[in-house]
């Protein structure tokens, strides 16, 4: 019978799994838990927002920063520092050796710290796949989206993985042929079907799902997927065509209107003001013609009554005569 296991020896065990998992995952941090991407509330004007520098509202500087690449507030006495401090801890501006241009937070005086975050910087190309805002543009956290990868700001995380899982077409059919896609990309919102999944570009790994021919993007099977396809609920959508400019109005022409005068416009306001003054030109021109008409009519009506005092004045002379 083997041994039985002391409760020393389970928990060194225990301590070297925790550790080679440690190892395995430290390539892989998720960039909500990444020490550029925390929470950080400013000392003076009690806002919380994203671990940077300075604050975004008020400009001020933290007493203890935090490192970008490492996470640490305090640097104890070690070899690896730039800057030598034997037998003395440092924090605060003493600790600071960098401002990141990326995730705009503080990278301590680490040798390793200062050598690697520039191009390890999990937020290097963060804009937000919806709005299109950078670090530098919004105060708050950067996400990434749990479907198609993509990063998302604070604003706009829920709002986009609500509506993620939706087609760009309104079938689930393979876009190549006309059977059913088994395989969802859910960056470009198509669906393949196992022939056209395979691709010469972008090769498959053992044991994952085939990439995306059009974008390299692993695909995931269409059943595991909440998937839902394009649906309208209007029959005309506003501005859809810029080509014709009947129909883009939307059904009553509002929707147009007010982001014609939001971005600045003034294209619409101006065909309505030709639009007017043809119409006064219009009316302009009927009442000139209504008036040569009534002109026209009183001078037929004059002439009627000087023929008729005429003949009147004849009828008399000839009585006289007789």
């Amino acid at each position: 019978m083997p041994k039985k296991k002391t409760g020393a020896r389970k928990k060194a065990e225990n301590r070297k799994e925790r550790e080679k998992q440690s190892r395995a995952n430290r390539d892989h941090v998720e960039v909500a838990k990444h020490p550029c991407n925390v929470t950080m509330e400013c000392e003076k004007c009690q806002r919380k927002q994203k671990n940077r520098a300075f604050c975004y509202f008020c400009s001020s500087v933290q007493k203890l920063p935090i490192c970008a690449q490492c996470g640490k507030t305090k640097c104890m006495k070690s070899s690896d520092c730039v800057i030598k401090h034997p037998g003395i801890h440092t924090t605060g501006m003493a600790m600071v050796g960098a401002v990141c241009d990326f995730c705009e937070a503080w990278v301590c005086h680490g040798r390793k710290c200062l050598s690697t975050h520039a191009c390890a910087c999990p937020l290097t190309d963060a804009d937000c796949i919806e709005c299109e805002r950078s670090v530098w543009d919004h105060g708050g956290r950067i996400f990434r989206c749990s479907f198609c990868q993509n990063f998302l700001c604070e604003d706009d995380q829920f709002e986009h993985q609500a509506s993620c899982q939706v087609l760009q077409a309104e079938t689930y059919k393979c876009v190549s042929c006309n059977r059913l896609g088994q395989h969802s990309c859910l960056r470009c919102k198509a669906c393949y079907c196992d022939d056209h999944a395979k691709s010469k570009v972008f090769k498959q790994e053992k044991g994952k799902s085939p990439p995306c021919p059009k974008c390299g993007h692993e695909t995931q099977e269409t059943k595991d997927l909440s998937m839902s396809t394009r649906t309208l609920k209007f029959g005309r959508q506003a501005g859809a065509d810029d080509d014709y400019d009947d129909y883009d109005d939307g059904a009553s022409g509002y929707d147009s209107y007010w982001k014609n005068l939001a971005a600045g416009g003034r294209d619409q306001q101006d065909n309505y003001d030709d639009e007017d003054e043809d119409d006064e030109d219009d009316e302009e021109d009927d009442d000139d013609e209504e008036e040569e008409e009534e002109e026209d009519d009183e001078e037929e009506e004059e002439e009627g009554r000087e023929e008729k005092a005429a003949d009147t004045m004849a009828g008399l002379k000839l009585d006289g005569s007789a």
